[in-house]
């Protein structure tokens, strides 16, 4: 089965592993996404200098790796073309760490942890 990296997942990643604001993970991911559409890979020559920053980051944080393809050319000198490609295993099993932890901040309390929170002024008598 082929993994598919969605635009969540990687948001998802990105906040979780870099700490950034959810609209500036998703404008980060979106911009990731973009450059590589529907493909696994992308070719390092499509990246300008102050984007290619944030595909190191990735690569830091484990989301991205490297590969390089080696040509001899007619001439016998050797071209080196380099590609970025998702590792979506990394990035799906950092989505759903990220989805766990909101998923604990968002559990509901118990009965008891409610009233026991409340506020020693919502205890008085209610007026009629």
């Amino acid at each position: 089965m082929v993994e598919v990296v969605t635009l969540e997942d990687l948001a998802m990643a990105i906040g979780n592993r870099i700490g950034l604001t959810e609209d500036d993970a998703f404008r980060d991911a979106n911009f990731v996404m973009d450059i590589f559409g529907f493909d696994d890979r992308v070719i390092d020559n499509v990246l300008e200098p102050e984007d290619r920053q944030l595909f190191y980051i990735l690569e830091e944080e484990g989301m991205l790796t490297t590969e390089r393809e080696e040509t001899t050319l007619y001439d016998g000198r050797e071209w080196r073309t380099h590609y970025w490609l998702f590792k979506k295993e990394a990035i799906k099993q950092m989505a759903e760490d990220e989805r766990g932890r909101v998923r604990k901040r968002r559990a509901p309390a118990s009965e008891e942890d409610l009233y026991n929170n409340l506020p020693d002024d919502l205890w008085g008598s209610r007026r009629l």
